[in-house]
């Protein structure tokens, strides 16, 4: 994390600069800088994408477990929790199919006669 801030920034202040502030030696921070990518981390490349086109041909409404399915029967092997993470880094979020609205047959319901024309006085109960 302080790497990658540094490799950030490095085009404003002196590398110098920003290692003495952040207590890190500039050997190790060029160090990191040509260290090759870890396997760890290709592998997530890769799932990246899987994840990403496999929810994205559901039209994002897979989560993470259909889309952890999808994965592996493309050929990558990982856990659902390994398939969580990017989705949630990503802001890769499921969203329900919207339901359509009820159809709508033509027929009313009948609407009952107006016994009572506003005339709401009775004589003696239970007579209107």
């Amino acid at each position: 994390m302080t790497f990658a801030f540094i490799a950030g920034h490095r085009h404003i202040w002196p590398v110098s600069w920003i290692c003495d502030a952040l207590s890190v030696s500039r050997s190790g921070f060029h160090a990191w800088i040509r260290r090759p990518i870890s396997d760890r981390a290709a592998h997530d490349a890769k799932l990246v994408q899987a994840i990403d086109k496999s929810f994205k041909a559901s039209d994002r409404t897979y989560g993470a477990r259909r889309v952890w399915r999808d994965v592996l029967e493309d050929g990558l092997a990982c856990g659902v929790h390994r398939v969580e993470r990017p989705m949630r880094i990503n802001a890769l979020r499921a969203r329900p199919k919207r339901r359509g609205k009820p159809k709508d047959d033509g027929e009313r319901s009948v609407i009952a006669d107006n016994i009572l024309d506003r005339d709401f006085a009775a004589d003696r109960p239970n007579q209107k």
